[in-house]
């Protein structure tokens, strides 16, 4: 019996160790391998541009609107192009009005679906564009997305998210993202989506339900669902001053990892296995190491902590759980972790984060309209100039949802 209970005890910390890495690492070495040898193909520039339609979707931005519209207005994209702005509070909307600029006002809080939906629905054009706010464009992003509708298999473009964050806090994490999702589309098709850049035929667009909270992945789940791919493009970047403080990235992350989970859930069918070509990437990139892996991890600890009297392994575990812990405790006091013990707590604060997701999907945390503050101006970021901002492997290697 004991070791019948030493088997059992051995294959419950095998299985709890593969969900804990898996999100982390089993998958991008998967998704890696199964992309090797693979490249996306770069298409040429069309004779006939698509004509696009510019959805800025805006509540308290009146600060930052601005610069938003002159740096559209200023795109070199040689097509038809028009801008729309949903603008949720009057003051956003009485800063976008301008010639050239259509304005649509409802002077209460929609919410980012309810606010996308307006738009497209009043988009003249075939292929629609989302973009943020206080997202700054690559000069030459909406011609590096626009060509690939050439290919009639492509239903929506998957831009790039940069950091300015010379620091590395934050940076190194969208460095990884965009791997993932390189990897991803080389294969086929990518799940990972991002609100700043996102292109999409208004034909292969349904109607996102209000509640939502993550309306990029729902779009892109209705474009993968109508048959078409979405694919990345690495050159249709876009970069965001980052977070400053850890308390906002909290609040931000920990709501997109229960407006994930809800949307797994609402659309469980496509994490039935053949359901799609992206079901893999569903369970690696979203719900393993947004749920299960870290929910696993914290197993282990409390499996580690009666076993370290007599194992030397535990003890090993436990302390490099400790490290990680006071290393994360420095990050969000706002001190710097010592040398290596960045990532780890960067890693440490991720794992919390989606700890944090899974506790507000549970309670029914899952709000489609959240408090925001006013968005502030800011220095222009740094990165466009093409180079793209400066970071450094100081963030996680993986995150709860993005």
């Amino acid at each position: 019996m004991t070791g019948v209970r030493t088997i059992g005890r051995g294959a419950a910390v095998a299985a709890l160790g593969t969900a804990a890495v898996y999100g982390h690492v089993l998958y991008p070495i998967y998704i890696g391998l199964r992309s090797r040898g693979l490249e996306s193909q770069v298409p040429a520039d069309p004779d006939n541009w698509p004509a696009l339609s510019v959805v800025v979707s805006a509540y308290r931005e009146s600060a930052v609107i601005g610069t938003k519209l002159d740096e559209l207005a200023g795109t070199d994209y040689p097509g038809l192009m028009e801008i729309i702005v949903v603008a949720d509070d009057t003051e956003t909307a009485e800063a976008s009005r301008r010639p050239g600029v259509r304005v649509l006002s409802s002077g209460e809080r929609l919410g980012k679906a309810r606010a996308v939906n307006r738009g497209v629905a009043a988009a003249s054009h075939d292929v629609v564009v989302l973009t943020d706010a206080n997202a700054v464009l690559a000069p030459r992003a909406l011609r590096a997305a626009a060509r690939h509708f050439t290919d009639e298999t492509v239903g929506a473009v998957a831009g790039e998210k940069q950091v300015d964050d010379p620091a590395g806090a934050q940076g190194f994490y969208w460095k990884f993202e965009s791997w993932l999702k390189r990897c991803e589309s080389a294969t086929g098709a990518t799940i990972g989506v991002v609100g700043e850049m996102l292109m999409f035929r208004r034909q292969a667009f349904r109607p996102l339900p209000g509640d939502t909270a993550v309306d990029d992945a729902w779009l892109a789940l209705d474009v993968l669902e109508g048959g078409l791919r979405v694919v990345y493009e690495p050159e249709a970047y876009s970069i965001e001053q980052a977070a400053p403080d850890y308390t906002g990235e909290w609040e931000r992350r920990t709501r997109i990892v229960a407006g994930n989970l809800d949307m797994l859930w609402r659309r469980r069918a496509a994490l039935v296995p053949g359901a799609l070509p992206v079901t893999p990437q569903l369970w690696g990139h979203r719900l393993v190491r947004s749920s299960f892996g870290p929910i696993a991890h914290v197993a282990l600890v409390a499996i580690a902590v009666p076993a370290a009297r007599n194992s030397w392994a535990a003890r090993i575990f436990l302390a490099g759980n400790a490290v990680g812990a006071a290393s994360t405790a420095a990050l969000l006091t706002g001190r710097t972790p010592p040398g290596p013990t960045r990532l780890v707590a960067q890693v440490f604060f991720l794992q919390a984060v989606a700890l944090g997701g899974v506790r507000r999907f549970l309670s029914g945390d899952r709000p489609a309209v959240w408090a925001k503050p006013e968005r502030q101006a800011v220095p222009p970021a740094s990165g466009v100039n093409g180079s793209g901002p400066s970071a450094s492997p100081s963030d996680a290697l993986s995150a709860a949802g993005s």
